[in-house]
This record gives structure tokens, sequence and C-alpha cells, in this order.
């Protein structure tokens, strides 16, 4: 807008200025309203058209003092008040003119429009102030425009206000909706993640799932620890595409489906298979990534098969950090791809990390920089789970508004020497076969568990035990076989593996039946007994018991 040369013939006008000081009418006032403060008047907008008023006819107060908006004008490096609209007396009261901004118009210097005029007035270029809540309760958008005021000195400045009351007020409830659902999405994540992890005998674990921040909205991370028995944990985590209730729904759904086929004790890739076809019936447009890995002590290695998922690290005993990259399939739900397991070395004094995207994906850099930055981390990280795993999430720079969902599940297999060494043995027995083998598997389980102290009761029912198990294995089974014994801190494992991967079953013998009581008996005394089957095409029948305690 372009202001033209004071003018002083418009009474109506300097009445309405004058009225809107709340100071008497001095002699300096008195010539203030007959042209100190003179009204603004609108350039030739009209072209001589008959039917729109001539210029004269058209004053820009009267114009500004009829639009709902709120308007004011200051000039002068102190910005002083040179006029101010019916709208904004109507909204603030009677302003006085002729003063500085921060005396008369004190509500836009509480709102921090001081400095915005000293831009508009050094830069020439118009600023807008977004939607500010002013003293009179109302919202408002300041636009600070300069004008041109002939040959007065330091320049003026519009100020044009537009009441945004409606629009704030919809989007705060808007936001507010937004933060209730984000709120239950948080809730309902956290209700479906393991409240408490399952603590297996061989491994220390940790884990932690840090939501998205403030405005953005949760996803579907997962991690899970399912103990498998015979000594065997399951470790998984997991990341649903896409966010809200929706995804942490689907994130329950996988969940629970896993644990159900963790209890079948299947090989990583097959129970991948199984949830491949579920996560497609669960939603056809959801897909989301998983890694599955067994930890076998007796092994010392992580089996594992991947979908989609970033690899796992590994950290050994002297720091070296090797990734578990292959094998990889798609994503769960994708259909048409068949999964594979792969392994990768977990011996004692190792450390695993299994991590979600949110941990290492950056806008700003590649994937892969963000995998090699946790390596380097991973590398320098000791310490508890716990501690690792607090560490791993502050190198990445993971704060209250980061972008994404993060968990992470760090694993170790400890390094256990001295008194705490005594309490984790191994000891196995190939057999050969003939009837000597369940001879000798008596008297062999018989003496490990003589030199490990055991109490008499748990010695004979170890015994008892084995030799059902080695007989089951004998009758049914083929060669190569073999009768491990493991003990840890809490139990007795016994295991026999054979050639055979026909799985045994628990049956009811009738009284006239030679056999069929061997799993029954076991099944009995046990505290838990299961089989599963092994890689080449055998199978390991097992149990276990708890050791007392003290």
């Amino acid at each position: 807008m372009n202001f033209t040369r004071w003018s002083a013939r418009l009474p109506g006008t300097q009445r309405r200025a004058a009225a809107r000081t709340d100071r008497p009418a001095t002699p300096d006032r008195r010539a203030e309203s007959a042209g100190a403060v003179p009204a603004a008047r609108a350039e030739h907008l009209t072209d001589g058209h008959p039917h729109i008023p001539a210029v004269d006819e058209l004053p820009v107060r009267d114009v500004l003092d009829r639009v709902p908006a709120l308007v004011a004008l200051v000039h002068g490096p102190d910005h002083r008040v040179a006029y101010v609209n019916d709208a904004y007396v109507a909204a603030f009261g009677v302003r006085p003119l002729g003063e500085p901004v921060r005396d008369a118009l004190p509500e836009l210097d509480q709102l921090g429009l001081l400095p915005l005029l000293d831009q508009v007035q050094r830069s020439g270029r118009p600023r807008t102030l977004k939607s500010r809540k002013a003293p009179d309760g109302r919202s408002y958008t300041f636009t600070c425009t300069p004008v041109t005021e002939g040959d007065q000195d330091g320049g003026a400045v519009l100020v044009f206000a537009t009441d945004v009351t409606d629009h704030a007020e919809a989007a705060e409830r808007l936001r507010a909706s937004e933060r209730s659902q984000r709120e239950t999405a948080v809730t309902l994540q956290r209700s479906l993640l393991p409240q408490e992890l399952e603590e297996p005998d061989d491994l220390r674990i940790a884990a932690t799932y840090h939501p998205g921040g403030t405005e953005t909205a949760v996803g579907g991370d997962w991690y899970d620890v399912i103990t498998l028995g015979g000594g065997r944990t399951a470790l998984v985590i997991g990341d649903v595409m896409g966010r809200g209730v929706r995804a942490a729904a689907v994130m329950g759904q996988l969940r629970t489906a896993v644990r159900a086929y963790a209890r079948l004790d299947l090989p990583p890739h097959e129970v991948l298979q199984l949830l491949d076809g579920l996560a497609a019936e669960i939603d056809a447009n959801q897909i989301a990534t998983c890694v599955y890995a067994i930890h076998d002590p007796n092994e010392g290695r992580l089996v594992y098969a991947s979908a989609g998922h970033l690899p796992i690290l590994v950290r050994d005993e002297h720091g070296t950090v090797q990734r578990a990259d292959e094998p990889t399939g798609p994503p769960l739900g994708t259909g048409g791809w068949m999964h594979a397991s792969g392994s990768i070395a977990l011996g004692p004094g190792s450390t695993a990390v299994l991590y979600t995207d949110g941990l290492v994906e950056r806008r700003d850099q590649d994937i892969d920089e963000g995998i090699a930055a946790l390596e380097r981390a991973l590398a320098g990280a000791t310490g508890t789970p716990q501690v690792v795993c607090d560490r791993l999430v502050r190198s990445a720079g993971v704060t209250a508004d980061h972008d994404d969902d993060v968990a992470v599940l760090v694993l170790q297999h400890p390094a256990r020497t001295g008194p705490a060494g005594e309490l984790f043995r191994n000891a196995a027995l190939e057999l050969l076969g003939g009837i000597e083998a369940a001879p000798r598997a008596r008297a062999f389980a018989s003496g490990v568990l003589t030199s490990w102290r055991f109490p008499a009761e748990l010695h004979d029912l170890g015994v008892l035990a084995a030799s059902e198990l080695v007989a089951n294995s004998l009758q049914h089974g083929i060669p190569p076989m073999r009768l491990r014994l493991r003990r840890t801190d809490r139990r007795l494992i016994i295991e026999v593996t054979d050639g055979d991967d026909h799985l045994p079953r628990r049956r009811r013998a009738e009284p006239a039946d030679e056999s069929g009581r061997g799993i029954a008996i076991v099944a009995t005394i046990a505290t838990n007994w299961g089989s599963r089957r092994t890689p080449g095409g055998g199978k390991a029948v097992w149990c276990e018991f708890v050791l007392p305690k003290g």
C-alpha cells in the first residue's frame, strides 16, 4: 500500500482519531488533530469509472475503519502510533495517538512485535507473525507491511491483525485429538510388549522401547524372549510398517502368533514361513520385518532367520563385531518366498544386539552408515546388557523427540569361571546301539549325576529319565544316537538325539501293552519335556528337572 501526503480535509475522520486518545485535548493535541497526524488518502484506483466513487470520496481511513481486521499505523524509528481503526479500539479500547507502541499499544509489545517492526523498517519487506494469543483472549495473525508516508521521516509500518481464533481453536482440538490417539497407541503398544522379560539360564538379556516424539504417531516395533525348554531360548524383534493404533494392533497379533509357533520348537525359517502367511491374512496392505533367532548353549551359536529386517550384530569376547547379514528374505506378508536359516557364533563372553530401524536410520544419511556407527558403539560397549542397551541408544542420539520408534534387544552369553562355572556343566555319551547301550547310558548318567553332587532323589529321577529316553530312541530311532546331560544353576536337562525325524507323542498305554509307557513316565516325573527336529533329518527328545533351591 502506498500512503500519500497526509490530508487535513477529512473532519469526520479527524474527530474519530481525536476520540481515540485517552488524554485531554491540549493545544498541541488540537494542532495534532488539525493536521500533525493527518489522515491517509488512497491513490487513484478507479480510472474514472462512473459507478465507483472518486478518489477524494474514498478516504483510506474510512475504508480501514470498516474492515473487521485490526489495523494500526506506526511511523518513525520509535514506532509512534499514527492511527488505529475502530476494530482495534473495539478489541483493546481507546489508544493514545502520537505515543510509542511500547506505551500506546502495550499488547503488541507483549506479543513481541517490536523486533518485527524493526525488521520491516530495515528490510522494506513485509513480515508475518502467525497465530499469537493476545491479551483479549483471542488469537491473531499479524502482518506488518512497510508503507510510504510522502516526506515523513523514518518510514511507516501498517500492522494488520486477522482474527484466527476459530482456526487456532480448531487446530488445537485437532492436536489434542492426535495426542489422545497417540497416547492410546503408545498405551496399546506398551501393553502388548513383554511386561517382564523371561530369564533364560544361560543368557543375560535387556531390552528397551522408545516411542517416537510427541508429533510422531507410534509405530509397531516389538521384541520378545521365549524360553523353549531344554536350555534353548528364542529371541524375536520386529517392526510393523505404518503408524498408529492399527500398526500396534497388528504387532500384537504377530507377537502372539510368534509365541504360539515358538512352542512348536520349529527352526527359525519355518516360524517365519508361518508368520508370512498369517501377516497376509491379518492385513494384505501391511507388511512387517522380523528376525527370529534361537540360542542353544550346547552349540554356542545363534541360529536365525530374517524377513527383511536389519542384521544382528555380535561382539565376541575379544571386542570384534560381526554382522549376521545372510540369509535375509523379504518382509512378512509379501508371500511367495522360502525363508532360510543361518547361524552366527555366540560363545561365552559374546554379546548380540537385535534392533529396529529407528536406531540406525536417519534422513540425512545412508542406513549402512547408521549400522556402521552402531557397530563402533558396540565394539566399545561393556557392562551388563542394560548398560550396553542404554549406551547404544545414547550413541545413536535417540531423544524424547526422536522421529521414529526404537526397539533394542541385547543378550549376553556370560563367560563363567570359578564357582559360577561349576554350576554350568555338560556331559555327553555317544550311543552305538545294541543291547549294551541302555546299561551304558544308565551307568553314565549315574556317574555324572553323582559327580555333580545331586541329592539322591534327583539322582534317581535323572537316571530313570535318561534310561527311558534312551530306550525310546533305541526302539524307534536310528543311529547316530547321543545322550547329553547339562546342568545350570537352576535345572538339570537330559536330552537324547538320534537320526530319525519322527517325533514321539505321549499316549495312554493299555494294561496289556508291552511298550508306550516311556514318554508317559518321563512326562510324569520331569518338570517339563519336549521334542524337536534337528538339522540333518534327526530329532531331539529332552526333559528337565528344576533344582531345589539352596
